[in-house]
């Protein structure tokens, strides 16, 4: 058997995920020092925005990784819907939380920065609507999933909202260059280049790495606790029925 498709099952992938998430847990922690360092020891004060820029280092990593869980989550769980994989559906329930996390850092960090930048904690711009957009569609995709009392019937529903939700990630990536916000444009990107001193972007990629690596050690917990509590119901279910059996 492909050793990739072996751990397709969760009774196999249940102890995987026990020995790699520490090692992904000690990276974010490492990574996140560095960053933090850079961010506030060795970045330069920035020249029109001051020292307020520095919660930057946070804001862009959360709101990098909030559009990325979400898209991580919707083939999961698509992979689930089509191919009915029982690890695809669970590793799809095990990101929402974090994703949604994300996305609320995302918006509360960018309010901080807003106030003494903008003026105002909040506008209601394309960029940052589309982000409150996004935020719904993760509480949507988790209330579903226990909105049914048939289980299954729940996470079709969940999947099929987690696909319909990724034409808005375009929308988020893009609003700033099809409308006119008060959002500032990419300071990192494939056509525009680096705008940025490169230890910025050193602490910018730093930051970003740790809520990866946090995100990655966050769902294989949770992806284990999950496959635990399966395991567990239908232990039980087993118990009952026999127990019923004259």
């Amino acid at each position: 058997m492909n050793p990739i498709l072996r751990y397709a099952s969760p009774a196999l992938f249940h102890p995987l995920a026990g020995r790699l998430w520490p090692l992904f847990a000690a990276a974010a922690v490492v990574f996140a020092l560095v960053g933090l360092g850079i961010a506030f020891l060795a970045a330069p004060t920035d020249a029109q925005q001051g020292e307020v820029y520095r919660i930057l280092f946070l804001h862009v990593p959360a709101a990098w990784m909030s559009m990325f869980i979400y898209f991580v989550m919707a083939v999961y769980a698509a992979l689930g819907f089509v191919l009915r994989t029982r690890l695809s559906t669970l590793m799809a329930q095990a990101l929402a939380p974090t994703g949604l996390l994300y996305g609320l850092i995302a918006l509360v960090s960018g309010a901080v920065w807003g106030k003494p930048t903008w003026g105002t904690w909040w506008v209601w711009d394309a960029r940052l609507t589309s982000q409150v957009v996004l935020l719904c569609l993760y509480l949507g995709v988790m209330a579903l999933r226990t909105a049914f009392e048939d289980a299954e019937r729940g996470e079709r529903a969940s999947a099929l909202l987690a696909m319909v939700g990724l034409v808005n990630l375009p929308v988020i990536y893009f609003s700033v260059v099809w409308w006119n916000t008060l959002h500032q444009g990419a300071s990192l990107s494939v056509s525009g280049g680096v705008l940025m001193a490169p230890v910025m972007v050193a602490g910018l990629l730093a930051m970003t790495l740790a809520c990866w690596c946090h995100a990655i050690a966050v769902s294989l917990v949770r992806v284990r606790t999950l496959i635990e509590e399966k395991e567990a119901g239908r232990t039980w279910m087993t118990r009952q029925m026999a127990g019923a059996q004259p």
